[in-house]
C-alpha cells in the first residue's frame, strides 16, 4: 500500500540522529507500506489527492491557526481529500490541522504543556480498533488542543487533560494528538532540550522521571498497538471506493 507522509515540521538538529518524522512514520508501519514523502513544510504539496492510496500527517512545532501559506494549503487538500473519503491519519499537529480544515477551533490550551506519558480512555472503538482494551497510553508533546467537535467527527479517546485526543470521520480518516512514533529515548531528549522554554521545567520534570525509569530504548507503552491500529485502518479502508472513482 503507498502512503503519502505529509511531513509539516522537523525534529531539532540535536536529535537528527533519530531520523525525520517521515522516517520515524516508515518505521512505525513496516515494510508492508511503501511511503513517500512530501515536504510540505517547505510549501510541496501533492498534486492530487489520488496520487497515494492513503495519508498521513505529521506533527509539527507550528500551529494550526498560524498565517503561514502551507498550512493553508495543506487545510485545502485535506478537505478535498475528506470529502473523496481518501484514506487519511493524522499525528499531533496531523489532528489539529485536520480538525481545523473542518471548522474547528484550535488553540493553546489552558491546561498548558502535555508532556511524557499520557494515559487515554476509549470512548469508541471502530472496526480497525475492535480488539482495543479500556485504554492506551502514548508519549504526549504539545500546548495546542482541538478545542470543539468537527462535523461530522466521532470521539475515540479522551482524558482529563486532553477531551478531544483521538477522532474518527466515517471509515476513512483517523487521527491521534498524541505520538505513537516517539519511543521514549526520542521524546526524553526532546523534553530536555525543550525544558525551561518553551516547556516549563514543573512539567517537565515529572515526565523526564518516568521516561528516564523506563529507560531510553523503550517504546511508548502503546506505540506498537496504536501502530497496529493504524495499519489496520489503513488496510480496510484502502479496499473501499473513492467518491468519483
Amino acid at each position: 500500500m503507498r502512503i503519502g507522509i505529509l511531513e509539516t515540521g522537523r525534529p531539532p538538529a540535536e536529535l537528527d540522529r533519530h531520523g525525520s518524522y517521515p522516517e520515524m512514520f516508515e518505521r512505525l508501519l513496516g515494510p508492508d507500506f511503501a511511503c513517500t514523502s512530501y515536504p510540505v513544510v517547505d510549501g510541496v504539496l501533492p498534486e492530487r489527492i489520488d496520487e497515494m492510496d492513503g495519508w498521513l500527517v505529521t506533527g509539527s512545532r507550528f500551529g494550526a491557526y498560524d498565517p503561514d501559506p502551507w498550512i493553508r494549503q495543506l487545510e485545502g487538500f485535506l478537505r478535498d481529500a475528506l470529502a473523496a473519503r481518501v484514506p487519511v491519519v493524522g499525528i499531533c499537529f496531523g489532528h489539529q490541522v485536520m480538525a481545523s480544515a473542518l471548522g474547528a477551533r484550535v488553540e493553546k490550551a489552558e491546561a498548558g504543556w502535555g508532556v511524557g506519558p499520557h494515559n487515554y480512555a476509549i470512548r469508541e472503538r471502530p472496526d480497525w480498533m475492535a480488539d482495543a482494551g479500556e485504554g492506551f497510553t502514548l508519549n504526549a508533546m504539545h500546548q495546542d488542543q482541538v478545542l470543539d467537535m468537527p462535523p461530522g467527527a466521532r470521539l475515540v479517546a479522551s482524558s482529563e487533560f486532553c477531551p478531544i485526543a483521538a477522532l474518527a470521520y466515517g471509515d476513512h480518516a483517523i487521527s491521534f494528538q498524541a505520538h505513537p512514533e516517539y519511543d521514549n529515548g526520542f521524546e526524553r531528549e526532546l523534553i530536555e532540550i525543550r525544558r525551561g522554554s518553551p516547556i516549563p521545567a514543573e512539567r517537565a520534570d515529572p515526565a523526564l522521571a518516568v521516561l528516564r525509569e523506563g529507560g531510553n530504548d523503550a517504546v511508548a507503552p502503546d506505540g506498537p498497538r496504536v501502530a497496529e491500529w493504524i495499519r489496520q485502518f489503513f488496510r480496510a479502508a484502502a479496499g473501499r471506493p473513492h467518491e468519483g472513482s
